[in-house]
């Protein structure tokens, strides 16, 4: 009797109620893998941005410069690498009472700081899918709340998630997965992020990023020159600009009034001393020219400071332009030309605008006629053999875009198909083992019976 029943019970198939339930889970649980796959590895592969967003988070809360740089780094690291993980996992059901807890409670926490993001809105764009896609405040409530509803399924019911790959195989998937982000994190941050989602990628004209269509409303801008004299602070705009007495300390750009905003709005170049709007000379030079970028100068790492003079030395051996961009202070400045020694003529630019263009401080970019050629982290400067001839010349010196299709098949060479083919030969394993289960237990069945 003991025999029939277990016969029956591996013939028996689930009700229409469980399919039903199951088919829910499933899309559930693909909803919230891709969406935490992907704002995960955006953010991951761009730390520093990351960081940077945490920052304007604290200091919408009146925190900022209270918790030190490299705890937000870290936190940026951690917050990214996370959602990642928690989307691969929840994809392969890879823990399933623990990860659909970890995934409801992150879900709780991202819709209460989206409520709140919407009734104070102190951020306009929450950053959640880093810079490669931009949402508001709504949208990211409606998509936090579809994705908390999911959460909840998930968590109600984990038991319903069919597994891609066997328990005894999880710990290869689970150690991937954290060693491929971490490693993505770590590379990106010592060098640049391998895909820019940014306006200021390599291959992108500046001068046609400030455009604005015919016809388009033009949004209007106001920038505050904050100035200091005799130990006195006052904010000034451009129509009345104040005379060279007067000490350059930090600038702000605002919206006063919406309109089509192009994708650059806020590239403005400014020679400190003179007040002067240097940023069409610049754009308009149909030579190369090197810029080295620094938010501020006073946090910029002096490591590289070697490299970059040999760059400069290089550059004014050829008769190109070299210059430095920050929004640090004229004190700031002159204290990094005490350190390093640098020669090449600094100016200013919003903090922010230097910020977007290039994930490192100090960075360097290679422009020519407003075209962006290469950008390098100051970990990753060219060295004497790459500047030993002309640039017109040199490898570093070509115009390269940035090949997104080959970028994504790297990736996915390098984490989806090991995990696509361990899935593969895991999913064959398992049939193969049930099978012989299935005719070991036919066997069984059919010897008991000749011997009744």
């Amino acid at each position: 009797m003991a025999i029939e029943n277990t016969n029956n019970k591996i013939k028996s198939s689930p009700s229409a109620k469980d399919r039903v339930l199951t088919s829910i889970v499933f899309l559930c649980r693909i909803i919230i893998a891709i969406t935490f796959i992907f704002s995960g590895y955006v953010k991951a592969i761009d730390p520093i941005g990351t960081q940077y967003k945490i920052d304007d988070y604290l200091a919408a809360i009146n925190l900022q410069g209270t918790i030190p740089d490299w705890i937000t780094l870290l936190a940026s690291v951690a917050i990214s690498n996370l959602e990642f993980c928690i989307g691969v996992f929840l994809l392969f059901a890879i823990r399933r009472k623990l990860i659909s807890r970890v995934c409801l409670a992150f879900m709780v926490i991202m819709t209460l700081l989206t409520i709140w993001l919407v009734w104070a809105n102190p951020i306009k764009d929450c950053g959640c899918f880093g810079d490669a896609i931009k949402l508001t405040n709504g949208q990211t409530l409606l998509k936090n709340i579809i994705l908390l509803v999911c959460a909840i399924i998930v968590y109600k019911w984990p038991r319903q998630m069919i597994r891609f790959i066997s328990k005894s195989n999880q710990w290869i998937v689970i150690n991937y997965t954290i060693l491929f982000i971490f490693i993505s994190s770590s590379y990106c941050l010592y060098k640049l992020p391998i895909i820019d989602f940014r306006p200021y990628h390599v291959g992108a004209n500046i001068i046609e990023g400030m455009q604005i269509p015919a016809g388009a409303k033009q949004p209007q801008f106001e920038t505050i020159f904050i100035m200091e004299k005799n130990g006195i602070q006052k904010e000034f705009t451009l129509d009345h600009y104040p005379d060279s007495t007067w000490t350059f300390v930090d600038s702000k750009t605002t919206q006063t009034e919406e309109g089509y905003i192009p994708p650059i709005h806020d590239f403005f170049i400014q020679d400190h001393k003179t007040g002067e709007d240097i940023s069409t000379q610049i754009l308009h030079n149909k030579g190369y020219t090197f810029i080295l970028i620094s938010p501020h100068v006073e946090q910029a790492s002096d490591s590289n400071f070697g490299d970059i003079e040999l760059i400069y030395e290089y550059a004014q051996d050829h008769n190109i332009a070299f210059i430095g961009l920050t929004a640090s202070d004229s004190l700031a400045i002159e204290k990094w030309r005490n350190i390093t020694g640098a020669e090449y003529p600094f100016y200013t630019a919003d903090e922010t605008t230097l910020k977007t263009m290039i994930r490192s401080n100090p960075g360097l970019m290679l422009i020519k006629n407003g075209t962006i050629i290469k950008k390098w982290s100051h970990n990753d400067l060219p060295n004497k053999e790459q500047l030993s001839k002309p640039l017109s010349h040199s490898d570093i010196g070509k115009l390269k875009k940035d090949n997104i299709p080959t970028k994504i098949l790297t990736i996915i060479i390098w984490f989806i198909l090991p995990l696509f083919l361990l899935t593969l030969a895991d999913r064959l394993w398992a049939w193969s083992k049930w099978i012989k289960q299935k005719e070991n237990s036919n066997k069984i069945y059919q010897l008991l019976k000749q011997k009744k």
